[in-house]
């Protein structure tokens, strides 16, 4: 009896230890099944793995549009195409490979086996500077510590670990974050551009070029102002030419006014010795029928002294007539003021071409000067002949004006002589036109000078003009027998 008790106490006992276990079972099996992470393989090891399982379900069911429970191509294709806003591409076969429906589980089992999933924090730092271009979020990266297990959080789009845990408040950034994140969960690390040595090589040789043609530039520049400088000098030195000869011919309108002058001073004095000589022989008239009417010898005598005085005066006074009564053939002093003129005629033409050159000259010169104001005008006066083309007119109107100025300095001189030997004035005469009148009675083969005449010989150079150049004077002496008396005021 006892024996019974105790078994019936003991199957009793087996009985409620049997209803315990089934209902634990029952629970852990209804727990179980309501936990995700302990039905994947691997699974879960921490919460990080959680919150990254439960977001690559949120990503699943995104892109799951038909809601089968799988990822076909199609859908990611259009995914990559509507929601991450990028063409077709063959990102789609980084996700399937061989597989073309994608359950949760594998989604799972590729993000665990991924590049992305091992990134460390300097990992995903870096991807967030270089892939995203957001590297004001960098701090915030670090405080979170996000490394690669918390990207399909950022690419789920989490709002609360988003805004209140990374504190990234601005959706413009929300949305770039979210569609690079989706980007490397899905499809793998963002491929770095290949190194392209050729590029590098070309950009190199571009480089020197244009370090080459700058340094060229500089040195055609250099050399341009200096030779523009030069040429600048140059011009100077012509029109201090020019200017000196302006001054001498303005000296030689002095002159010749200077000679009128005395030519009239002359006639003046002619004429008063003229009439003194007159009033002399009056006076021996005069003494003379004195002489005649006296009645004493005394007084006779006395006129005759006084007449001899007055025809001794008047001897005088008749030799020094005769003297200044003297004087060269007209026709020849006629001639030599022709001479003259057509000598001018010739100068003046000579004259006109070397102020014609200068004038040439000058105006290339002020082309150049403004050209080489631009960069691209002192590149092509740089490498164009017109400053070989420019120097040489300058050296050639410095050469004309040379030979003006020194023409006229001989001219001068020689004139000068000329008249100061003869005594009359050649430069201040009545004209070529009248001349020819007087000298040629058929004047209409006589032909005006219409082209220049050979250069003089240079004495020296334009720069010592003032120097060489003697002075213009009067020239009427008195030094030879036969010239007629000078008067000078």
């Amino acid at each position: 009896k006892n024996l019974m008790s105790k078994i019936i106490i003991y199957l009793s006992t087996i009985e409620s230890l049997v209803d315990k276990h089934l209902s634990w079972t029952k629970d852990n099996f209804v727990s179980l099944s309501a936990d995700p992470c302990l039905t994947v393989i691997p699974p879960c090891m921490n919460e990080a793995d959680r919150f990254s399982l439960e977001a690559l379900r949120h990503i699943h069911k995104q892109l799951d549009d038909d809601n089968d429970g799988g990822i076909e191509v199609n859908e990611s294709v259009e995914f990559i195409i509507e929601d991450m806003k990028q063409q077709q591409t063959n990102k789609h076969s980084n996700l399937h490979r061989e597989d073309q429906h994608i359950t949760v589980e594998e989604l799972w089992r590729g993000w665990k086996i991924s590049e992305v999933h091992n990134w460390t924090l300097e990992d995903a730092v870096q991807w967030l500077k270089e892939s995203v271009e957001l590297p004001q979020y960098e701090k915030n990266f670090r405080e979170f510590k996000v490394d690669g297990n918390t990207l399909p959080r950022i690419a789920a789009n989490e709002p609360s670990f988003m805004s209140m845990q990374l504190k990234i408040l601005d959706q413009r950034h929300k949305q770039k974050l979210n569609l690079k994140a989706l980007d490397a969960v899905l499809f793998g690390p963002p491929l770095r551009p290949h190194h392209h040595w050729l590029k590098d090589f070309v950009l190199m040789i571009s480089i020197i070029i244009g370090v080459g043609g700058c340094w060229f530039a500089y040195i055609q520049n250099k050399s341009s102002r200096i030779h523009i400088s030069q040429m600048m000098k140059d011009l100077e030195s012509l029109q201090h030419a020019e200017q000196s000869l302006i001054e001498l011919q303005s000296r030689l309108e002095k002159a010749q006014e200077e000679n009128r002058t005395v030519a009239v001073e002359k006639q003046n004095l002619e004429q008063k010795m003229r009439d003194e000589i007159n009033g002399a022989k009056r006076e021996a008239s005069r003494l003379r029928e004195l002489r005649e009417g006296a009645e004493c010898e005394l007084s006779r005598l006395k006129y005759a002294e006084e007449e001899l005085v007055q025809v001794r005066m008047a001897l005088k006074r008749a030799e020094k007539e005769m003297q200044s009564d003297w004087s060269v053939p007209e026709a020849l002093q006629m001639w030599l003021q022709l001479t003259h003129e057509v000598e001018l005629q010739y100068y003046n033409i000579k004259k006109q071409n070397a102020e014609l050159q200068l004038t040439v000259a000058k105006d290339e010169a002020e082309k150049i000067k403004k050209k080489r104001n631009s960069v691209f005008g002192t590149l092509h006066v740089a490498h164009s002949s017109s400053l070989d083309e420019v120097d040489h007119k300058i050296l050639e109107a410095k050469k004309s004006l040379s030979e003006v100025t020194a023409c006229l300095r001989e001219r001068l001189h020689r004139w000068q002589q000329i008249e100061k030997i003869c005594g009359f004035p050649v430069v201040n005469n009545s004209g070529l036109p009248s001349l020819t009148a007087s000298l040629y009675a058929d004047h209409s083969w006589v032909v005006m000078p219409r082209m220049s005449v050979p250069p003089y010989p240079i004495a020296g150079g334009v720069d010592d003009l003032d120097e060489d150049t003697p002075p213009i004077i009067p020239q009427f002496t008195c030094n030879h027998p036969l010239h007629k008396p000078c008067y000078t005021s």
